[in-house]
């Protein structure tokens, strides 16, 4: 079921670390689920969704965190003011930071359950009062799909991964996002699936796909085409992403590496959150979708 409701944690630096979670705001934005929202330097920006009557948003909101020592954290939801032109309406997509003032969205599940292969780009004023979508209607570009990843890599390159497309299929193609010369560019990353030790469990949906120390892009979770959950760790190295596509499919094989993993293992899950601390070594893992029959409300449910 959709939720209105808005949660903060704070990470002590005490070991072990303590999460402390509190609800800050609940009704505003609107209850919904499948939606985004990315860090914008100091801001959060929240788009799109779908609620449970099946209805698809298109607003975008702005959110600001403070933290001071008589309060403690407190939060402020606003409406973005974005004019009369917006995307069309959609959840599933996803979105990411491209620098401290604009974010670009692709894809998602649009009205009537049609899987979008769109990209746009929001562009904040310096007050942060308003901001100004446009689509970048370029070719070639990734195809339709929902449930995949866009990672920022740089100041101006954004990496798109995965995600189930137009006839369900479960992806696996990799798109590099990048700017040249004032304009923005959809490049393809080509490499053989078949060269990869263990790549056929590559392909996946509802996965996160997170910067972390080393400049390597952690793959985490997902699901595959029969939505069986995976618990599952690739790095894919980005310094072996070329700037061009001149590169042979042989050589790209290497930039993608399985990683094995110790200590306590959570559930394979889908559909989770994730983000790294400042200093890239700390992934937290929040949420999900677990294999079996669990009810949202039940404690067990993610």
């Amino acid at each position: 079921r959709h939720l209105d409701d808005t949660w903060v944690a704070y990470i002590g630096n005490d070991f072990p670390r303590i999460l402390k979670w509190k609800t800050v705001h609940s009704g505003i934005p609107s209850g919904r689920f499948g939606h985004t929202c990315v860090e914008m330097g100091d801001l959060l920006v929240l788009f799109g969704g779908i609620n449970d009557h099946g209805n698809r948003q298109n607003d975008t909101w702005i959110g600001k965190v403070t933290h001071n020592e008589n309060k403690g954290v407190t939060f402020s939801w606003k409406m973005l003011d974005v004019g009369n032109v917006a995307p069309p309406p959609r959840g599933a997509h996803a979105a990411c930071c491209i620098d401290d003032k604009r974010m670009v969205i692709h894809g998602g599940i649009g009205l009537h359950g049609l899987r979008l292969g769109d990209t746009w780009i929001l562009e904040l004023s310096d007050s942060h009062c308003f901001g100004t979508w446009h689509e970048i209607a370029i070719h070639p570009s990734p195809p339709p799909r929902s449930g995949h990843t866009l990672t920022c890599i740089g100041r101006n390159r954004t990496i798109l991964f995965g995600g189930r497309g137009l006839g369900y299929e479960v992806l696996h193609d990799l798109w590099l996002l990048e700017s040249c010369q004032g304009y923005m560019r959809w490049i393809q990353v080509l490499y053989d699936l078949q060269n990869i030790p263990d790549g056929v469990s590559l392909p996946r949906v509802g996965h996160t796909a997170t910067m972390v120390l080393g400049g390597r892009l952690l793959i985490y979770g997902g699901e595959d085409s029969s939505r069986h959950r995976k618990n599952d760790f690739w790095i894919l190295d980005i310094s072996s992403i070329p700037s061009t596509t001149a590169s042979s499919k042989r050589v790209l094989t290497r930039m993608w590496k399985r990683w094995k993993s110790n200590g306590y293992e959570p559930k394979s899950r889908s559909f989770h959150r994730a983000c790294v601390d400042p200093s890239g070594r700390h992934l937290y893992v929040f949420g999900g979708m677990v294999d079996g029959l669990v009810q949202p409300v039940e404690p067990s449910g993610l």
